[in-house]
C-alpha cells in the first residue's frame, strides 16, 4: 500500500529533520529532485535540455526556494532559465542569490511595460517562448486558487508545466479546487505524497506524481490515507485452493432489479460470478432475466426462497416503495454482511427504522454517489474524506463514496483511497457492477474495508481495460463503454491483478 500524508504530518516530520540537517541542505536535496525530472520531461518533450528555454513561476517561501534552486541545477545542466517573480519582496533570498549567480534571468511578473491584465513584458515573452515551466508559486500551506498576475501567467503557459510539491491553486487537503489553479504534467513531492495528488480535482492537475526522499524516512508517522496497488489486491483477491467447493468459495446473495429495472439485477448478479465466487444467489422478480443471462446463478424469486448465503448485495434498482422497502428489511435482519446500494441508501434516509433491522454484529457497506450521501447526511462538501470518515463512525459502517477518486471509510477512522486515472465508470449501471464485486467479496471473508477497496480497484481497472484494449499504446485514445462492457473485462482485471 501507499501511504498518503496531510500536510501537518510532512510539515512535523520536516521540522525534526531539521534538528539534525540543516533546513537549506534539505532545500537543496529537493530542488534536485525537481531538476533531475524536470530534465527527464524537457528531453522527451523536446528532445535536449542544453538550449531549451525553462521559466521559473516563483511566489515566496520555501516553494518558490525550490524552484530557484532547481533553475540553479538546470542551468548547470545547459538550460536557459528565467525566474519570473511574482513576490519579488519575498522571494527565496539565497535561492535568487544562486540563481543570479548561475547567470538565470530574473524578471518582475509586473514589470515595465505591463499589459492590461499586469504582465510585464519580459515576464509575458518568457512565458509564451518557454520550452518548460515550473510553478513554484505556492506551497502546502496556501489555500485558494490563483491570485489574478498568477492565473493569467498560468493560462499563457503553452510548455509543460512540473509542479514543486503540488500544483498551485489546488487546496492540499481535499484536492478541491474552486478558480484558476495549476494544470500539472508533471508533480514532483517531497516525503511522500499528499491528500491532494489522490483527491478531486488535484489528482487530475498533478498529472504524474513523483516523490523524491529527502530524508524524513522514519520520522513520518502512520499515513492519514492509503491506497492500495495492484499487488495488494491481486494478494487479497479470493483464489480456490484445492480443498475448495462452491459453499466454501463464499454464497452472496443479490437481491437487485425489478420489472421495471431488470438490467440492475443481471449488472449486479453477473458481476458476482466474474468475482469468482463459488455460488450467486439471485432473489428478486428479476429472476427469469438473470438466469437467461447467467445460467450458473441460483434464481429464485425472493428473499425467503433464496437459501443460505454468505453475504448479500442489496438495492440496485429494487424500488423505494413498500416491496424495496420489505426486501432491503429482511436483507439487514439476515445477520450476514451486506453491501448496501442505490434504493438501499435512499430507503435507510427515509426510512429511520430500517436501522433498528440490522443485527448488529453484522457488516455493513454502504456505496453512495454524492447525491445519495446527501439525502443520508447533506452535501459532501469539499472535504470528502472528513465526510465519510463522520458518516462511517456515526452510523458504523463502511462507506464507499463514490466518484473519481473513490473514499472507502472503515467506522474506525481508517481510509482507502482509489484514484482512478479516467472517468470511464461514470456510466448508467456501472455501480451495479460495484455492488456485485463487494457482496462476492464480502462473502469470501474479506475484511469489509479491503473488500471495499479491492472492488474499487478492479473495477477501475476493468474500466481501463474495456476503454482501451489490453494495452493504452494499442487505443491511446479510448473509447466510450457501457456497464455490460466493463462486466465483460473484470476476469481480464482479475487475472492482471493476480499476476501483479
Amino acid at each position: 500500500m501507499q501511504g498518503i500524508w496531510s500536510p501537518e504530518q510532512i510539515r512535523s516530520a520536516e521540522r525534526v529533520v531539521f534538528d539534525r540537517i540543516p533546513e537549506p541542505v534539505v532545500m537543496r536535496r529537493a530542488a534536485f529532485a525537481v531538476a533531475v525530472h524536470s530534465a527527464r520531461l524537457l528531453a522527451e518533450t523536446s528532445g535536449a535540455v542544453a538550449g531549451r528555454r525553462v521559466v521559473l513561476l516563483v511566489g515566496g517561501g520555501n516553494n518558490g526556494g525550490d524552484a530557484l534552486w532547481a533553475g540553479v541545477e538546470l542551468r548547470r545542466r545547459g538550460a536557459g532559465v528565467t525566474a519570473v517573480l511574482l513576490s519579488p519582496d519575498k522571494a527565496h533570498p539565497a535561492g535568487l542569490a544562486a540563481l543570479r549567480r548561475a547567470r538565470g534571468r530574473v524578471v518582475e511578473a509586473g514589470g515595465p511595460g505591463a499589459d492590461t491584465a499586469g504582465i510585464g513584458a519580459a515576464a509575458a515573452d518568457a512565458v509564451q517562448r518557454a520550452d518548460l515551466v515550473l510553478d513554484g508559486i505556492v506551497g502546502l500551506s496556501a489555500r485558494g486558487s490563483l491570485r489574478p498576475v498568477a492565473a493569467e501567467l498560468v493560462a499563457r503557459v503553452r510548455a509543460p508545466i512540473v509542479a514543486v510539491d503540488l500544483p498551485s491553486g489546488v487546496d492540499p487537503v481535499t484536492g478541491a479546487v474552486d478558480g484558476p489553479a495549476v494544470d500539472a504534467d508533471l508533480t514532483v513531492t517531497f516525503g511522500g505524497r499528499k491528500p491532494c495528488h489522490v483527491l478531486g480535482a488535484g489528482s487530475v492537475r498533478s498529472g504524474e506524481v513523483v516523490v523524491a526522499d529527502i530524508g524524513l524516512g522514519g520520522d513520518l508517522p502512520e499515513p492519514e490515507l492509503l491506497v492500495l496497488e495492484h499487488a495488494d489486491v491481486g494478494a487479497a483477491w479470493p483464489v480456490p485452493s484445492a480443498s475448495d467447493d462452491k459453499y466454501s468459495q463464499g454464497v452472496v446473495g443479490v437481491a437487485a432489479g425489478s420489472a421495471t429495472y431488470p438490467g440492475a439485477a443481471v449488472l449486479a448478479a453477473g458481476s458476482a460470478v466474474q468475482a469468482t465466487s463459488g455460488m450467486v444467489r439471485y432473489a428478486g422478480p428479476a429472476a427469469d432475466v438473470v438466469r437467461a443471462r447467467w445460467p450458473e446463478v441460483v434464481a429464485t424469486g425472493s428473499i425467503t426462497d433464496a437459501g443460505r448465503v454468505q453475504a448479500w448485495a442489496v438495492g440496485p434498482g429494487i424500488g423505494t416503495g413498500a416491496s424495496g422497502r420489505e426486501v432491503l428489511r429482511r436483507v439487514l435482519e439476515s445477520g450476514r454482511p451486506v453491501c448496501a446500494d442505490a434504493d438501499s441508501i435512499t430507503l435507510l434516509a427515509q426510512d429511520p427504522t430500517l436501522w433498528d433491522a440490522r443485527d448488529p454484529d453484522a457488516a455493513l457497506v454502504l456505496t453512495p454517489h454524492a447525491g445519495e450521501f446527501a439525502r443520508l447526511a447533506g452535501d459532501v462538501g469539499a472535504d470528502r474524506v472528513a465526510a465519510a470518515r463522520e458518516v462511517a463512525r456515526r452510523y458504523d459502517v463502511v462507506l464507499l463514496l463514490k466518484g473519481n477518486s473513490t473514499v472507502v471509510a472503515a467506522p474506525d477512522g481508517r481510509v482507502l483511497v482509489n484514484d482512478a486515472p479516467h472517468a470511464w465508470p461514470a456510466t448508467a449501471g456501472s455501480g451495479d457492477v460495484l455492488t456485485g464485486l463487494i457482496g462476492a467479496l464480502l462473502a469470501a471473508g474479506v475484511d469489509p474495508w479491503l473488500a471495499c477497496g479491492c472492488a474499487a480497484h478492479a473495477h477501475a481497472l476493468a474500466a481501463e481495460l474495456a476503454a482501451f484494449g489490453p494495452t493504452a499504446e494499442e487505443d491511446p485514445v479510448g473509447a466510450p463503454i457501457g456497464a455490460s462492457a466493463l462486466l465483460a473485462a473484470l476476469p481480464a482485471a482479475i487475472r492482471a491483478l493476480r499476476a501483479s
